[in-house]
């Protein structure tokens, strides 16, 4: 609207005076460090395994995963390069050593050429639905009956990092966040404080 009016209008209107509706505020979904370890352990096969710790371990995007290249992962300085994900920006996400000896077993079994993680035509990367899929499939081996998505592990692992006191500034720059408000979100959905208040009812 503000560049309508200066544009096309040729005079300037004070944003402040025009009536915005209220964005809702809804909390991102987030699963225990016990649900996580289900879901990642749900699958025998080890490319499926692989790509949803992979997600949980270093918080990653859908999309951040599928374009990675083997390349990307830097096994002596322990970190993942993040290429041009979201908002065009280049970022580094520490690797851990699980992640890695696992992910040494995957490249002997598969050797991946482009991609880090192929789909059945050599080159390619895999489908963003069938990745979906895989973790459809994890869900109905658990008996998870939440909606979760792949999200959701990208929330709980900046979730498990703030409640094991990790500085939010740090979770803002692993999650690749231009604004601390969005990752400010997480300090509501985090119990560690909370499991802490005692509730007046064991009182009575």
């Amino acid at each position: 609207m503000k560049l309508y009016f200066t544009t096309q209008r040729g005079f300037k209107i004070n944003i402040d005076q025009i009536h915005r509706p209220k964005r809702e505020k809804i909390l991102p979904n987030v699963l225990s460090k016990e649900e996580v370890k289900q879901l990642l352990e749900a699958h025998s096969n080890l490319k499926h395994k692989t790509m949803l710790s992979l997600i949980y371990s270093c918080g990653l995007r859908c999309g951040e995963l599928l374009a990675l290249k083997p390349v990307h992962i830097d096994s002596k300085r322990n970190i993942v390069l993040l290429k041009n994900s979201k908002g065009k920006k280049d970022r580094i996400v520490p690797l851990s050593g699980k992640i890695l000896e696992m992910l040494r077993d995957y490249y002997k079994l598969y050797k991946p050429t482009t991609y880090l993680f192929e789909g059945q035509t050599i080159g390619t990367p895999y489908d963003a639905r069938s990745l979906q899929l895989v973790l459809k499939q994890a869900l109905q081996k658990t008996g998870t009956t939440k909606p979760v998505t792949l999200h959701w592990l990208r929330h709980s692992y900046a979730t498990h990092l703030l409640e094991s006191g990790t500085d939010l500034r740090y979770i803002q720059e692993l999650l690749g966040h231009n604004s601390s408000k969005t990752t400010e979100i997480y300090t509501h959905v985090s119990t560690k404080s909370i499991q802490q208040i005692k509730s007046p009812f064991d009182d009575l």
